[in-house]
């Protein structure tokens, strides 16, 4: 995991002065993903806002889907609001650590998160290029996790036995699995053409934006 001192300006920022960062730390330490990939991903996602909810019903700070919601929900015991920020900062760390599982590399991660597992594993069996909004939204995001460049996710070939090749990382014992998670497909796949999120207003922003910039 990255030191603090390799966090993104807009990580160190936030976790500096959100009232979520006990959240996001907590998330971190439960999955085994980097807090900064949690806060790029809900800057992303959702600007910040943690009443945000797109057109197609994705909702809260990371931006999840009714039904993987429900899903997450049980597994996780979380409570009955998708919109608190702990929970949804759960639930979508979760289905972050579940992809990462299965795709065993970081873009891969955020390109089945923004367009749905069911799309990207179209994409690798066919070589079907992705929806321009995940190409767009991978090229926000790759960069801040370490990820390979858009372009090269967007042509690479199908490999059913490529997590066996080189996990990114070895997860501590302590760390909670996430590879018994029942992955929704449709968690993103209504929504690629949302990967700026669509939100219901300003309100509630949690982010320090960057210098001379609006939250995205």
């Amino acid at each position: 995991m990255a030191s603090a001192r390799d966090e993104p300006e807009v990580a160190e920022s936030a976790s500096t002065v959100s009232p979520i960062a006990a959240h996001v730390a907590e998330a971190s330490r439960r999955f085994a993903i980097p807090e900064r990939w949690i806060w790029a991903v809900m800057r992303v996602e959702s600007a910040g806002d943690v009443n945000a909810i797109s057109h197609a019903g994705a909702m809260g700070l990371m931006q999840i889907m009714p039904g993987t919601w429900a899903e997450l929900r049980t597994r996780y015991r979380l409570g009955r609001n998708p919109y608190d920020p702990r929970d949804n900062i759960i639930a979508g760390t979760a289905y972050l650590r579940e992809l990462l599982d299965r795709y065993a590399n970081p873009t891969a991660m955020l390109a089945a998160y923004n367009a749905g597992p069911g799309r990207y594993d179209e994409h690798l069996a066919t070589g079907r290029v992705l929806p321009r909004e995940t190409r767009a939204y991978l090229a926000m995001l790759a960069p801040m996790v370490g990820g390979a460049p858009a372009r090269a996710v967007a042509s690479a070939p199908a490999d059913a036995l490529a997590w066996t090749h080189a996990p990114l990382f070895s997860r501590p014992a302590s760390v909670e699995s996430g590879a018994s998670l029942a992955i929704r497909d449709a968690q993103h796949d209504d929504v690629a053409a949302e990967s700026d999120a669509a939100l219901s207003g300003d309100h509630d922003r949690l982010f320090v934006p960057l210098s001379g910039q609006e939250p995205s």
